[in-house]
């Protein structure tokens, strides 16, 4: 049986930069503290504790003084670096530099509209840490949608500029654009520039996955999906690998391997999430080998 990995599978550059920060940090024994589990990804988030990194929310964040705390890939709320700066809370940034210029871009933006008359309109996932974030930039004025049914909320007759989450589905941040437009025009609003500002904010290296993993899925008579259970983007491209090929299976540990699932197969790929670790993805690669 042939087993594959997905070369383009494992940690993006935000997620890499991060987990490489955090190890530099901890290299000299001290306890650095991650505000939010550093990446999505219980094993690798198991193998950093044993380095040192304490993952702790933001009510833990509040009450701590004089110590070292992380910021994630994923970015924070201006809120976060005031509170550190008064309790004396040293900040590690490893905030995607990708995430960075987004949040930067929406409070930009967000500035110009209160001169006019426009709303920002953001594309995720309801509570994301990204998305908290991307808020916290704009006063938490920002109008979150996650499908079309939260489009009641838009005022299709002021302007509309849209952003997406950086790790959202092209396809779905196409398909609700489509809708907010027919949705301008049938209040007699064209959909010009001056209407409706689409900004391309989904990150090149998550977009890039959605088709290079079809032509991968299709190439292999079983998929294992590696991710951990808590991330969009594992469930996401696990959703992408399934629609085209139906034996695709989604694991979070080499503990979920079912041997059954591999009886009669002749080629079996394995990928993963942009916060699946390499060395995760090559321990299950090794163990199918194996079989």
């Amino acid at each position: 049986m042939v087993v594959e990995i997905d070369k383009q599978s494992g940690f993006c550059f935000g997620v890499q930069n991060a987990v490489e920060i955090a190890e530099k940090a901890l290299l000299n024994g001290e306890i650095v503290f991650s505000l939010g589990p550093i990446v999505h990804n219980d094993k690798e988030v198991e193998r950093l504790s044993t380095l040192g990194l304490a993952s702790i929310d933001h009510d833990e964040f509040m009450k701590l003084k004089n110590c070292k705390v992380l910021i994630r890939a994923h970015g924070e709320p201006p809120e976060t670096y005031i509170t550190a700066e008064k309790n004396n809370i040293t900040i590690i940034e490893a905030t995607c530099p990708i995430v960075k210029r987004l949040q930067s871009k929406i409070k930009d933006t967000w500035l110009k509209t209160k001169k006019g008359n426009g709303q920002v309109v953001i594309f995720g996932k309801p509570g994301h840490a990204e998305v908290v974030g991307l808020q916290g930039q704009i006063m938490n004025e920002g109008i979150l949608v996650s499908d079309a049914n939260d489009f009641k909320k838009i005022d299709v007759t002021r302007p509309v500029y849209l952003f997406s989450q950086t790790t959202m589905s092209v396809k779905e941040y196409s398909n609700l654009t489509d809708i907010l437009r027919s949705k301008m025009k049938e209040n007699g609003i064209s959909d010009t520039e001056n209407n409706l500002i689409i900004n391309n904010t989904i990150c090149g290296q998550v977009s890039n996955r959605e088709p290079h993993l079809k032509i991968f899925a299709r190439k292999h008579d079983a998929i294992i999906f590696v991710s951990g259970r808590e991330s969009s983007n594992g469930k996401m491209l696990y959703s992408v690998c399934k629609s085209i090929n139906p034996d695709t299976h989604f694991v979070s540990s080499a503990q979920e391997i079912d041997y059954a699932w591999f009886e009669g197969k002749k080629s079996v790929g394995i990928c993963g999430a942009t916060s699946t670790p390499k060395w995760l993805i090559e321990n299950i690669r090794d163990i199918i080998s194996n079989i």
